[in-house]
């Protein structure tokens, strides 16, 4: 018995001893994931997530953000590694950070900031993630690497990290729970303050969140609905969160002739962003048939071609392309029944049905693909009709397992976009944007909502991008941000 606690001990020990220090929490991971391998699982799940996530393509603004984040990441614990800044083009108000330094801003978070200083609490929270490995640590400790199943490793030689087609997203997107967020908060604090930016604007961003809470409350009470619970950054956080003013405060105060907030520039760099939907944006490569009456979004810059017999999107470089051919339905024929006739064929790999807009259909990946041969095809109902979707990849040099993935993701991506014609298809909406006017003495909140078509609660919206929540009005001569 004595013997075989030895064994163990020396085992995990060993394990210890080859565990990553982490810089930033000064102790070692217990975690058998090298940084190697944590990059290239970053960089695979940010492939996918571009692939299917609309992009905001402004290039002063993307330029812009990186700059904050890049100078956020000379000041942390990991400047080795190498960071990717990406803002979502969503309305949604949310942050988040993947695995090996790529973190990721959504558009609608940006519109309701004031500051360079506020951007920069965002990007540095989300970098503390990253320094501190929570991604990787969580996955570890969900698939219960405990000394038990670490010293499991060793004598199975089986891994402990999950498949990486599981993107980790849930966590990233949510959150990781109050220890670890409070533990990003204190990271990012002493980034920005390494950084020069006032830390204190951590708390100011927290503050318009809470703000964003208590509306979207009054709201669904007003309108008889559930509330969505908030999972987004910084979500964990109560209003007046005393861990959070100590981690915050903890990180130093600067000289105020030092700080650095960049109201100005902020202001400068966020003139004319998107307010609300973006559809023209997110769903520009969006194929309308007016006259049978479907629409389908192909990947981002891909060409289009109405062909006598198919509609046919070709990828820019020509290595795959998408086609949608139509038929007559066959009766009442299941889905997937009608999918196995059209290939004669008895079996699909990785098959599915599929419930969109109202439509059904079934999809797989052919078993004996290439050669001619399509790699994913659907078959989709739609009144008398059955829409036959095929991906295929045209070089034959890229059915390696990794672009096989990354291609299928693409197909699928277009196959459940695939829905019936809207007037908004035929009838391009307005975008709508942030700009920054001047008030006046005689400027209220109330009386710019009324001339600004932005919905039901449009002086309450105001009042949020503003930071006027609940209640006050601007200053004369203070610089606001209305919406045209």
């Amino acid at each position: 018995m004595q013997h075989t606690k030895k064994i163990l001990l020396g085992a995990l020990l060993a394990v210890l001893a080859g565990c990553a220090f982490n810089p930033a929490t000064n102790r070692p991971d217990l975690v058998l994931m090298s940084e190697e391998k944590e990059v290239r699982i970053g960089r695979e799940m940010h492939e996918k997530l571009v692939a299917s996530t609309p992009i905001y393509r402004d290039p002063v603004l993307n330029a812009y953000v990186d700059y904050v984040g890049q100078k956020i990441v000379r000041t942390s614990d990991r400047p080795g590694l190498t960071y990717h800044f990406t803002i979502i083009d969503s309305q949604d108000i949310n942050a988040f950070a993947l695995p090996g330094g790529y973190v990721y801003i959504n558009r609608g978070l940006l519109t309701y900031l004031h500051s360079e200083a506020e951007m920069a609490a965002v990007l540095a929270h989300e970098v503390g993630h990253i320094t501190a490995r929570h991604a990787v640590r969580q996955k570890t400790a969900a698939t219960g690497a405990g000394v038990a199943s670490v010293l499991s490793v060793l004598v199975t030689g089986s891994g402990v990290v999950g498949d990486v087609t599981n993107l980790w997203t849930t966590a990233a997107v949510k959150g990781y729970g109050r220890d670890m967020e409070l533990e990003a908060d204190r990271f990012g604090a002493q980034y920005m303050f390494n950084a020069g930016y006032d830390p204190q604007a951590m708390i100011n961003v927290i503050a318009l969140l809470k703000d964003q809470e208590t509306f979207a409350r009054r709201k669904a009470r007003i309108e008889g609905k559930k509330q969505q619970t908030y999972h987004g950054v910084f979500s964990t956080h109560p209003r007046n969160d005393i861990r959070l003013q100590e981690v915050v405060a903890a990180a130093g105060e600067l000289p105020e002739e030092k700080k650095e907030v960049k109201i100005e520039k902020y202001r400068e760099k966020t003139e004319g962003l998107v307010y609300g939907k973006n559809a023209q944006e997110s769903e520009r490569n969006r194929y309308n048939h007016k006259r049978l009456g479907f629409s389908l979004l192909f990947p981002d810059g891909w060409e289009v071609e109405n062909q006598r017999s198919a509609i046919v999107g070709i990828a820019p470089d020509g290595q795959a392309s998408i086609t949608i051919k139509v038929e007559r339905r066959n009766g009442n024929q299941p889905a997937d029944m009608a999918l196995r006739e059209v290939y004669d064929v008895r079996t699909l790999e990785q098959d599915e049905e599929l419930n969109q807009y109202r439509l059904t259909g079934h999809t797989g990946r052919l078993p004996a693909a290439g050669g001619g041969n399509p790699d994913r095809v659907a078959v989709v109902f739609y009144g008398s009709r059955q829409y036959i979707l095929e991906g295929r990849i045209n070089d034959e040099s890229l059915r390696g397992a990794e672009s096989l993935n990354k291609y299928d993701n693409l197909f699928l991506t277009s196959i459940r976009s695939f829905r019936p014609l809207r007037k908004s298809d035929v009838i391009q909406p307005d975008i709508k944007r942030v700009r920054y006017v001047q008030a006046n003495e005689k400027t209220t909140f109330a009386s710019l909502a009324r001339h600004m078509d932005i919905g039901e609660y449009a002086e309450e919206q105001l009042r949020l991008l503003n930071g006027y929540y609940p209640r006050g009005e601007p200053k004369p001569g203070e610089w606001i941000k209305i919406v045209q």
